[in-house]
């Protein structure tokens, strides 16, 4: 997948991007909706980072982070958190789910690109689930945002489409039909090809599958991704 495809114009990428914008203003209205992480379980990938002392309190940002239960996590374990979401009804929740577990987070309503975290000032960095749904045209520059944001060693944690979780989309197609089809999935070689050029990848496994009684959120058909700034 290329980062700019041939033939995408400015038109094109800016009609992608307010579709989108659309969408998420609109998904998460409705809290009863069947969708796996309208629940309140951290990920599993999360939790065994924590327990194993691979990512320690410090400075975090949960990219995406919805109704903010993996915020919410990384506070109880005593990290000072941001998280930003599109969506000013997820926003909105997470605040309410905050609350209820007297949890000091700071919440932020907007896009990651008009929210450029300061260089070098994280300790952590967490994506569990905006990746997949950048359009190909912001791929890079968020690649470049995540790395400069974090501290020499900090990590970057990330969940992703596996193909088979994904729209199947090719990045062509995404600009003909105007969006990316519900998020796009990746192979494992083209993620460590990719944030190997902007991190060093520690590793990339597939997500356990988790019961609903076991407290933490976990999906086979997606990605986990630990990398290091160098």
């Amino acid at each position: 997948m290329n980062d700019h495809p041939l033939g995408t114009t400015l038109e094109l990428a800016n009609r992608v991007d307010s579709i989108e914008r659309l969408r998420w203003a609109k998904f998460y209205a409705d809290r009863k909706r069947p969708c796996p992480f309208f629940g309140s379980d951290p990920d599993d990938n999360l939790v065994e980072w924590v327990n194993a002392g691979r990512i320690v309190a410090g400075a975090a940002l949960d990219i995406g982070c919805g109704n903010g239960r993996n915020s919410i996590y990384l506070a109880s374990k005593h990290f000072s958190v941001q998280g930003i979401d599109l969506s000013e009804q997820a926003i909105a929740w997470a605040r309410e789910r905050a609350g209820a577990n007297q949890r000091t987070i700071d919440f932020v309503c907007g896009s990651i690109f008009d929210n450029v975290p300061k260089p070098h000032s994280l300790d952590f960095v967490y994506d569990s689930g905006c990746f997949h749904h950048l359009p190909p045209h912001h791929r890079r520059n968020y690649a470049e945002l995540v790395a400069s944001a974090l501290k020499p060693g900090a990590f970057f944690g990330l969940t992703c489409f596996a193909p088979e979780g994904g729209s199947g989309y090719t990045d062509e197609q995404v600009y003909e039909n105007g969006t990316i089809g519900g998020g796009l999935g990746y192979s494992d070689n083209w993620l460590h090809d990719f944030w190997g050029q902007h991190l060093e990848v520690a590793e990339i496994n597939r997500m356990n599958e988790t019961s609903a009684d076991s407290g933490r959120f976990g999906k086979s058909f997606l990605w986990v991704m630990l990398a290091r700034a160098r």
